[in-house]
Protein backbone atom coordinates (compact mmCIF):
# COMPACT_ATOMS: atom_id res chain seq x y z
CA UNK A 1 0.00 0.00 0.00
CA UNK A 2 1.07 3.43 -0.30
CA UNK A 3 2.72 5.53 1.76
CA UNK A 4 1.90 9.03 2.46
CA UNK A 5 4.50 11.52 4.06
CA UNK A 6 2.27 14.74 5.09
CA UNK A 7 4.83 17.66 5.83
CA UNK A 8 3.24 20.88 7.97
CA UNK A 9 5.95 23.66 8.35
CA UNK A 10 5.22 25.85 11.81
CA UNK A 11 6.15 28.92 12.91
CA UNK A 12 4.24 31.30 15.50
CA UNK A 13 1.02 29.15 13.84
CA UNK A 14 -0.91 28.98 17.04
CA UNK A 15 -4.04 30.52 15.50
CA UNK A 16 -4.52 28.01 12.90
CA UNK A 17 -2.03 25.00 13.13
CA UNK A 18 -4.69 22.79 15.28
CA UNK A 19 -7.35 22.65 12.38
CA UNK A 20 -4.35 21.34 10.23
CA UNK A 21 -3.12 18.66 12.83
CA UNK A 22 -7.51 17.40 13.19
CA UNK A 23 -7.54 17.69 9.46
CA UNK A 24 -4.59 14.68 9.39
CA UNK A 25 -5.59 13.28 12.52
CA UNK A 26 -8.85 12.69 10.58
CA UNK A 27 -7.93 11.02 7.30
CA UNK A 28 -9.14 7.58 6.96
CA UNK A 29 -6.30 6.00 5.14
CA UNK A 30 -3.74 4.81 7.43
CA UNK A 31 -0.54 4.53 5.62
CA UNK A 32 0.52 8.27 7.03
CA UNK A 33 3.01 10.01 9.29
CA UNK A 34 2.72 13.36 9.48
CA UNK A 35 6.29 15.32 9.71
CA UNK A 36 5.87 18.29 11.46
CA UNK A 37 8.77 21.46 11.29
CA UNK A 38 8.84 23.77 13.81
CA UNK A 39 10.84 26.70 13.33
CA UNK A 40 11.74 27.08 17.11
CA UNK A 41 8.16 29.26 17.85
CA UNK A 42 8.11 30.98 20.79
CA UNK A 43 4.13 30.84 21.21
CA UNK A 44 1.79 27.24 21.93
CA UNK A 45 2.84 26.04 18.63
CA UNK A 46 5.34 23.14 19.70
CA UNK A 47 2.96 22.56 23.22
CA UNK A 48 -0.31 21.89 20.45
CA UNK A 49 2.07 19.87 18.07
CA UNK A 50 2.90 17.93 21.03
CA UNK A 51 -0.29 17.68 22.30
CA UNK A 52 -1.75 16.14 18.86
CA UNK A 53 1.58 13.33 18.83
CA UNK A 54 0.32 12.04 21.93
CA UNK A 55 -3.19 12.37 21.10
CA UNK A 56 -1.83 9.70 17.87
CA UNK A 57 -0.02 8.01 20.04
CA UNK A 58 -2.13 6.78 22.26
CA UNK A 59 -4.77 5.36 19.79
CA UNK A 60 -3.31 2.35 18.34
CA UNK A 61 -5.05 3.48 14.31
CA UNK A 62 -3.55 6.71 14.51
CA UNK A 63 -0.93 7.95 12.11
CA UNK A 64 2.85 8.23 12.96
CA UNK A 65 3.52 11.74 13.84
CA UNK A 66 7.04 13.32 14.45
CA UNK A 67 7.76 16.70 15.81
CA UNK A 68 10.68 18.94 15.10
CA UNK A 69 11.37 22.09 16.43
CA UNK A 70 14.88 23.98 15.91
CA UNK A 71 15.90 26.84 14.22
CA UNK A 72 16.30 27.10 10.27
CA UNK A 73 16.77 29.15 7.84
CA UNK A 74 13.14 29.84 6.69
CA UNK A 75 10.46 27.87 5.06
CA UNK A 76 12.18 26.64 2.35
CA UNK A 77 14.92 25.12 4.88
CA UNK A 78 12.43 23.71 7.00
CA UNK A 79 10.78 22.07 3.86
CA UNK A 80 13.70 20.48 3.15
CA UNK A 81 14.44 19.08 6.20
CA UNK A 82 10.77 17.54 5.56
CA UNK A 83 11.74 15.89 2.77
CA UNK A 84 14.80 14.55 3.86
CA UNK A 85 12.80 12.74 7.03
CA UNK A 86 10.24 12.03 4.61
CA UNK A 87 9.43 7.58 4.19
CA UNK A 88 6.63 7.89 2.67
CA UNK A 89 6.00 7.02 -1.01
CA UNK A 90 5.00 10.05 -1.89
CA UNK A 91 5.11 13.66 0.06
CA UNK A 92 2.53 16.57 -0.15
CA UNK A 93 3.06 20.28 2.21
CA UNK A 94 0.18 21.27 4.25
CA UNK A 95 0.78 24.65 5.34
CA UNK A 96 -0.71 25.63 9.08
CA UNK A 97 -4.16 26.32 8.35
CA UNK A 98 -4.47 24.65 4.95
CA UNK A 99 -6.71 21.07 5.59
CA UNK A 100 -7.75 18.00 3.29
CA UNK A 101 -11.52 18.82 2.11
CA UNK A 102 -12.72 15.29 3.60
CA UNK A 103 -11.78 12.63 5.63
CA UNK A 104 -11.22 10.31 2.90
CA UNK A 105 -9.00 12.60 0.73
CA UNK A 106 -6.05 10.77 0.95
CA UNK A 107 -7.71 7.46 0.43
CA UNK A 108 -9.25 8.90 -3.01
CA UNK A 109 -5.65 10.17 -3.87
CA UNK A 110 -4.16 6.72 -3.16
CA UNK A 111 -7.13 4.60 -5.27
CA UNK A 112 -6.22 6.72 -8.24
CA UNK A 113 -3.09 4.82 -8.33
CA UNK A 114 -4.34 1.28 -9.48
CA UNK A 115 -3.08 -2.18 -8.19
CA UNK A 116 0.20 -3.55 -9.50
CA UNK A 117 0.90 -0.67 -11.24
CA UNK A 118 4.39 1.69 -11.33
CA UNK A 119 3.98 5.02 -8.87
CA UNK A 120 3.99 7.65 -11.43
CA UNK A 121 6.22 10.52 -10.69
CA UNK A 122 3.57 13.20 -9.26
CA UNK A 123 -0.06 13.01 -8.56
CA UNK A 124 -2.27 16.20 -8.15
CA UNK A 125 -5.56 17.43 -7.78
CA UNK A 126 -7.44 20.74 -7.49
CA UNK A 127 -7.52 23.59 -4.64
CA UNK A 128 -10.33 25.60 -2.92
CA UNK A 129 -9.49 28.43 -1.13
CA UNK A 130 -11.16 28.93 2.58
CA UNK A 131 -10.80 31.81 4.84
CA UNK A 132 -8.82 32.35 8.55
CA UNK A 133 -12.18 30.12 9.94
CA UNK A 134 -11.91 27.43 7.65
CA UNK A 135 -15.29 28.85 4.95
CA UNK A 136 -14.83 28.15 1.13
CA UNK A 137 -14.31 31.25 -0.64
CA UNK A 138 -13.57 30.34 -4.12
CA UNK A 139 -12.29 27.76 -6.38
CA UNK A 140 -8.15 28.46 -7.38
CA UNK A 141 -8.50 30.32 -10.30
CA UNK A 142 -5.63 28.44 -12.31
CA UNK A 143 -6.65 25.09 -12.22
CA UNK A 144 -4.35 21.68 -13.32
CA UNK A 145 -4.63 20.60 -17.18
CA UNK A 146 -5.60 16.86 -17.70
CA UNK A 147 -2.46 16.44 -19.00
CA UNK A 148 0.56 18.11 -17.19
CA UNK A 149 3.86 18.30 -18.12
CA UNK A 150 6.46 20.72 -16.46
CA UNK A 151 6.15 22.79 -19.53
CA UNK A 152 2.37 23.32 -18.66
CA UNK A 153 4.29 26.01 -15.49
CA UNK A 154 5.12 28.52 -18.51
CA UNK A 155 1.54 29.04 -17.89
CA UNK A 156 1.83 30.35 -14.31
CA UNK A 157 1.41 27.54 -11.44
CA UNK A 158 -1.78 25.63 -12.44
CA UNK A 159 -1.55 23.20 -9.69
CA UNK A 160 -1.15 24.59 -6.11
CA UNK A 161 2.01 23.58 -4.04
CA UNK A 162 -0.47 21.75 -1.19
CA UNK A 163 -2.17 19.65 -4.40
CA UNK A 164 1.22 18.15 -5.51
CA UNK A 165 2.54 14.79 -4.51
CA UNK A 166 5.46 14.34 -5.35
CA UNK A 167 7.48 10.95 -5.31
CA UNK A 168 9.83 10.87 -2.28
CA UNK A 169 12.95 9.83 -4.23
CA UNK A 170 12.09 12.48 -7.02
CA UNK A 171 11.66 14.78 -4.05
CA UNK A 172 15.28 14.21 -2.64
CA UNK A 173 17.15 14.69 -5.73
CA UNK A 174 15.39 17.86 -6.39
CA UNK A 175 15.18 19.75 -2.83
CA UNK A 176 14.58 23.30 -2.91
CA UNK A 177 17.11 26.21 -3.80
CA UNK A 178 17.58 28.68 -0.81
CA UNK A 179 18.11 30.73 -3.29
CA UNK A 180 14.78 31.53 -4.25
CA UNK A 181 13.17 33.55 -1.06
CA UNK A 182 9.30 33.37 -2.30
CA UNK A 183 8.99 31.14 -5.53
CA UNK A 184 11.39 27.95 -4.67
CA UNK A 185 7.99 25.67 -4.72
CA UNK A 186 7.53 26.73 -8.23
CA UNK A 187 10.83 26.04 -9.11
CA UNK A 188 10.53 22.73 -7.12
CA UNK A 189 7.62 21.62 -8.78
CA UNK A 190 9.23 22.50 -12.52
CA UNK A 191 12.38 20.14 -11.65
CA UNK A 192 10.33 17.27 -10.03
CA UNK A 193 8.31 17.06 -12.98
CA UNK A 194 11.36 17.42 -15.40
CA UNK A 195 13.21 14.72 -13.41
CA UNK A 196 10.13 12.75 -13.57
CA UNK A 197 9.98 12.65 -17.41
CA UNK A 198 13.41 11.85 -17.77
CA UNK A 199 12.96 8.64 -15.85
CA UNK A 200 9.35 8.14 -17.68
CA UNK A 201 7.48 8.91 -15.15
CA UNK A 202 3.55 9.71 -15.09
CA UNK A 203 2.01 12.92 -13.99
CA UNK A 204 -1.72 11.55 -12.76
CA UNK A 205 -4.75 13.89 -12.11
CA UNK A 206 -6.74 12.52 -9.04
CA UNK A 207 -9.50 14.80 -10.37
CA UNK A 208 -10.28 15.72 -6.94
CA UNK A 209 -10.03 18.89 -4.90
CA UNK A 210 -7.52 17.60 -2.51
CA UNK A 211 -6.42 20.67 -0.51
CA UNK A 212 -8.62 23.29 0.95
CA UNK A 213 -6.05 26.24 1.04
CA UNK A 214 -6.09 29.27 3.53
CA UNK A 215 -5.62 32.72 1.42
CA UNK A 216 -2.73 34.53 1.72
CA UNK A 217 0.28 32.80 1.43
CA UNK A 218 3.91 34.34 1.45
CA UNK A 219 4.01 34.63 -2.00
CA UNK A 220 0.81 36.83 -2.08
CA UNK A 221 2.23 38.77 1.14
CA UNK A 222 4.94 40.01 -1.19
CA UNK A 223 3.65 40.07 -4.13
CA UNK A 224 5.64 41.85 -6.31
CA UNK A 225 8.90 40.40 -5.07
CA UNK A 226 7.02 37.11 -5.49
CA UNK A 227 6.44 38.28 -9.39
CA UNK A 228 10.11 39.19 -9.85
CA UNK A 229 11.44 36.20 -8.80
CA UNK A 230 8.52 34.07 -10.74
CA UNK A 231 10.05 35.32 -13.66
CA UNK A 232 13.48 34.51 -13.06
CA UNK A 233 12.43 31.21 -12.81
CA UNK A 234 10.43 30.96 -15.97
CA UNK A 235 13.43 32.66 -17.78
CA UNK A 236 15.68 29.77 -16.45
CA UNK A 237 13.38 27.01 -17.54
CA UNK A 238 11.25 27.71 -20.28
CA UNK A 239 13.92 30.53 -21.74
CA UNK A 240 13.79 34.53 -22.62
CA UNK A 241 12.00 34.89 -25.68
CA UNK A 242 9.56 32.35 -24.37
CA UNK A 243 8.96 33.67 -20.68
CA UNK A 244 8.40 37.84 -22.31
CA UNK A 245 6.33 35.90 -25.11
CA UNK A 246 4.06 34.74 -22.32
CA UNK A 247 3.92 37.67 -20.07
CA UNK A 248 3.00 39.95 -23.32
CA UNK A 249 0.01 37.21 -23.49
CA UNK A 250 -0.69 37.87 -19.21
CA UNK A 251 -0.58 41.86 -20.28
CA UNK A 252 -2.95 41.61 -23.04
CA UNK A 253 -5.46 38.75 -21.14
CA UNK A 254 -5.68 41.41 -18.44
CA UNK A 255 -6.42 44.53 -20.55
CA UNK A 256 -9.27 42.29 -22.47
CA UNK A 257 -11.36 41.15 -18.87
CA UNK A 258 -11.22 45.03 -18.42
Amino acid sequence: MIKFSVITCTYQAETVCERTFDSVLEQTYPYVEHLILDGASKDRTVELAKAYQEENDEDEDGHDVIVVSEPDRGLYDAMNKGIMKATGDFLVFLNAGDVFPSKDTLELVANSVGDGEDLPGVLYGDTDIVDDDGHFLRHRRLSPPKKLTWRSFKWGMLVCHQAFYARTDLARRNLYDLNYKYSADFDWCIRVMKDAEKCHLPLWDVNEVVVNYLEGGMSIQHHRASLKERFGVMRHHYGLVTTVLVHVWFVFRSILKK
